[in-house]
């Protein structure tokens, strides 16, 4: 088996209840966001149209991120789960650099501020160490919350569908745009909906192989209005990428 999601475009409100979910489910510390939502924006003939991308790691089947590692900290499991045993990240960040979606963020080994820097911590980050602790001068990104999937296998839940055996951002998600499931079987709610809607993986030009798709009106659809490199799914890495690379998307921004 290998998990997968799919993210429908058309449903996805920009809520950020993903984001939140991600958050209570893995407690982040501040400034650590696993998911992400990116806004892409278009003008035809005087007409915006925005689209939201919520984009995390995409548990990319030939992974940049585990071939550079120099220690085997970053590692894919036989579902196709890439994770970091944090005991072994030295923090080179070679990972963070070698992911081409830029979807790993380095936890500092500066004190951790807390939410409410100067003020005592809160009962949630207190919780947090004691539940999901984070080890400072590592690596840390979205793992699909694998930790339910296992608990959820071990009990003979089905991934995807029960709520203990799926992601906190699919549980959360109110416009049911996020759809998870097992890749590797045709006849999953996943698979269908990727071969009758079209899925798009993110880069495919890089032959990462990523387990995220995406699906909406526009992109390989049959009235595509998007632009070309919304075929590759490029825009995606100039959105999130430095100040330089946002200006080859949107060349009229001025510097301030």
């Amino acid at each position: 088996m290998k998990w997968g999601m799919v993210i429908d475009l058309t449903k996805c409100m920009r809520c950020h209840g993903c984001v939140a979910a991600c958050r209570v489910e893995h407690f982040l510390p501040l400034r650590i966001t696993w998911v992400k939502l990116i806004a892409y924006e278009t003008d035809e003939g005087g007409v915006l149209d925005v689209t939201t991308f919520p984009v995390r790691c995409n548990q990319c089947k030939e992974a940049p991120c585990v071939d550079v590692c120099p220690t085997g900290a970053s590692k894919q499991r036989a579902d196709g789960i890439v994770e970091i045993e944090a005991d072994k990240c030295i923090g080179c960040r070679y990972c963070v650099i070698a992911c081409p979606y830029q979807n790993r963020t380095f936890l500092s080994k500066d004190k951790d501020p807390g939410y409410f820097p100067g003020y005592p911590q809160t009962r949630f980050e207190i919780k947090g160490k004691k539940l999901y602790p984070h080890q400072r001068g590592t690596t840390t990104k979205c793992n699909f919350c694998a930790e339910k999937i296992d608990y959820g296998l071990a009990n003979g839940l089905t991934v995807g569908i029960d709520r203990d055996a799926t992601p906190a951002c699919v549980n959360t998600c109110q416009a049911r745009a996020l759809t998870f499931g097992d890749l590797d079987d045709p006849n999953s709610n996943i698979s269908r909906l990727i071969v009758e809607r079209k899925g798009l993986q993110l880069q495919q030009i890089l032959g990462t192989d990523p387990s995220v798709y995406y699906v909406d009106g526009k992109i390989g659809g049959k009235d595509n209005k998007a632009p070309e490199s919304a075929m590759t799914g490029s825009h995606i890495q100039h959105l999130s990428s430095v100040e330089a690379r946002a200006k080859k998307v949107f060349p009229g921004s001025k510097k301030n």
